[in-house]
């Protein structure tokens, strides 16, 4: 529903607010970046599986393209780790299933490495 404002005795009709148009080149650019982060994302995940990086230096460290990939996904990716195991670390850590790498607090990211490195 939208309703009206009235301001020095006019009335204006309140709009939601909307993105801003992008041009063609800032769409394809965009596109381009989040292929770019979906790659890196999938050779990570690769990565954990095979062991070759580890989650706590992951977790730790996280680079740019993965602080917004839910923690979740990342502690899935890692040998003998699978949904049932993984909601409950999430659970003993007082972490939400939803929540990035990015928006781990620090005592949160200190907490699930150290369980992860039991």
């Amino acid at each position: 529903m939208v309703t009206a404002t009235e301001t020095a005795g006019e009335t204006m009709p309140l709009t939601h607010a909307m993105a801003p148009e992008r041009s063609l080149n800032q769409r394809m650019d965009a596109l381009a970046r989040a292929n770019q982060i979906r790659t890196q994302r999938a050779q990570l995940k690769r990565d954990l599986k095979s062991g070759r990086l580890s989650i706590h230096s992951l977790l730790l460290k996280p680079p740019e393209y993965v602080e917004t990939a839910k923690v979740f996904d990342m502690l899935l990716a890692v040998p003998k780790y699978g949904r049932v195991k993984v909601n409950k670390i999430l659970a003993h850590c007082r972490i939400s299933p939803s929540k990035t790498i990015g928006g781990l607090s620090e005592r949160q990211r200190s907490e699930l490495v150290s369980l992860l490195r039991r």
